[in-house]
């Protein structure tokens, strides 16, 4: 059993975003970390290892700051990493980063699993889990916050999705991708030995020609600009009155002047 949980480094959710006079966006001087959807991916590519044995690798397309976060997936208790890194794929959209990510997958040749968080915290498109299952050619399970059943062996597996109106029960061939959710798991911590390993790993960089990336594809989205929204102006305007039920009554009256109720 071969299982492949794809990962991206983002800014911390907890970062305070800004945009420059120049455009440039920034978090300040908050570290960049692993996706934290993508943590719920690796919590359960390593819950099948431990209950199927086998390996889990953890793959990553970025620069080569995204170390960092497969590190952190390392730490975590996954067997290796692969990052894919190449000055092909800087300002890619997802059309162009699904096809790195399922170029480097194919490579590996045995993946019988591939397991995405539900977005990243940064584009939130929720895109590239089920481009790269079309570039694959696999079946792609959405959503889903449990596998019922999964038998490698005999290549099926079992799902629940979670929509709006309820759940969903699917079955599909391996190997295929899953995108998870949240309420798939808890990630667990890293562990000291984890980190002791992570810090000591050699991670191995894949360029574009390493996977055989096509050079005809290219990003067809771009953010030529990025400017802040402008200042809110407001003006507060304080209703006194002698007693509440006159403050009210002059509240209300307001309200109505001004036709928000």
């Amino acid at each position: 059993m071969h299982v492949v949980v794809c990962a991206k480094e983002t800014p911390d959710s907890a970062a305070k975003v800004e945009v420059g006079a120049d455009g440039n966006v920034t978090w300040g001087g908050a570290p960049l970390v692993i996706n934290p959807w993508d943590e719920y991916a690796v919590e359960e590519g390593l819950r099948l290892k431990e209950e199927h044995g086998g390996t889990c690798t953890v793959l990553a397309m970025g620069s080569p700051s995204s170390q960092e976060a497969l590190k952190h997936a390392v730490a975590m208790g996954c067997d290796d990493a692969v990052l894919v890194s190449d000055p092909a794929f800087e300002n890619a959209d997802t059309l162009l980063t699904s096809h790195a990510l399922a170029q480097a997958i194919a490579k590996m040749g045995d993946v019988d699993l591939a397991i995405f968080g539900r977005q990243a915290i940064d584009g939130d498109t929720g895109h590239t889990a089920v481009q790269v299952g079309r570039r694959l050619g696999w079946n792609t399970l959405t959503y889903v916050f449990k596998i019922a059943e999964i038998d490698f062996e005999a290549g099926t597996i079992k799902v629940e999705r979670l929509l709006e109106e309820g759940k969903q029960i699917c079955e599909s061939r391996l190997p295929a991708v899953l995108s998870t959710v949240k309420d798939i798991n808890e990630p667990r911590y890293p562990s000291i030995i984890g980190v002791r390993k992570a810090a000591k790993l050699e991670i191995p960089v894949w360029t574009a020609a390493d996977v055989g990336a096509d050079g005809a594809i290219q990003a067809k989205v771009q953010w030529p600009a990025v400017s802040a929204p402008p200042a809110r102006q407001a003006e507060t305007e304080m209703i006194e009155g002698d007693t509440p039920e006159a403050i009210a009554a002059a509240l209300v009256d307001k309200l109505i002047s001004e036709k928000i109720v």
